[in-house]
């Protein structure tokens, strides 16, 4: 029988942690699975759809607790390169005047390792692809999710959230880079307006949303 089309949703898959205040002998964390294309992955399981993940997961503890959280929500691991690296962690916490303060830990960890041989665990059942955020402009992960796209934008679906993250890289130019490069190969863009504020200052959404419209996309949703 054949399998049902199914989305793939390609990207990062995280732990946020936050700090929950001092301690005796240090600090409280409370890690939190996180990754805004593991949420994209998570919310269309919830729904019903048929979903896989295209990513990179760490060895050891917190690689197996992502991988747990796969099963227990339904989403396909096939594609899912679990790589001899470790596992982003977003650190959060608030400075002495009560200010959310960001650390990004996430050089040479899993998500930012994978390569154009993984791509043959896709399953063939794939018909929609969603890109978002930060490993479309980190490598050599960029290049590989790049690659996908080049191979399925005429036969698939795919859609695309930038979801800026300069704490991981902060040239805008790259984030800019990569969303012209994406536009004439996306079918769905998503985009905040705090993004659009920072690629494109002066832009109007109604603007932004024209151009996109005129370059090729069939859907921009700010």
């Amino acid at each position: 029988a054949l399998e049902r089309p199914m989305f793939v949703v390609c990207g990062e898959a995280l732990f946020d942690v936050f700090s929950t205040g001092n301690t005796p002998a240090g600090i409280g964390f409370d890690g939190r699975i996180g990754g805004s294309p593991f949420n994209v992955a998570l919310g269309l399981a919830r729904l019903g759809q048929p979903v896989g993940f295209f990513g990179g997961i760490g060895s050891g503890f917190a690689g197996d607790r992502l991988m747990q959280a796969l099963a227990d929500e339904g989403i396909d691991d096939r594609a899912v390169a679990r790589l001899d690296a470790p596992t982003t962690l977003s650190l959060i916490g608030l400075d002495a005047r009560g200010v959310p303060s960001y650390a990004f830990y996430g050089h040479g960890a899993a998500d930012r390792g994978v390569r154009t041989e993984h791509l043959a665990a896709l399953p063939a059942a794939a018909r929609a692809f969603h890109f978002g955020s930060y490993t479309m402009v980190v490598q050599p992960v960029g290049a590989t999710q790049r690659a996908l796209v080049e191979r399925e934008h005429q036969r698939s679906v795919i859609s695309y959230d930038p979801n800026i993250r300069a704490n991981v890289e902060p040239d805008l130019d790259v984030w800019r880079a990569t969303l012209q490069w994406m536009l004439p190969r996306t079918h769905l863009l998503k985009v905040s307006d705090e993004d659009l504020g920072l690629l494109l200052p002066g832009r109007s959404i109604d603007q932004f949303a024209a151009d996109a419209l005129a370059a090729g996309i069939a859907l921009v949703v700010v």
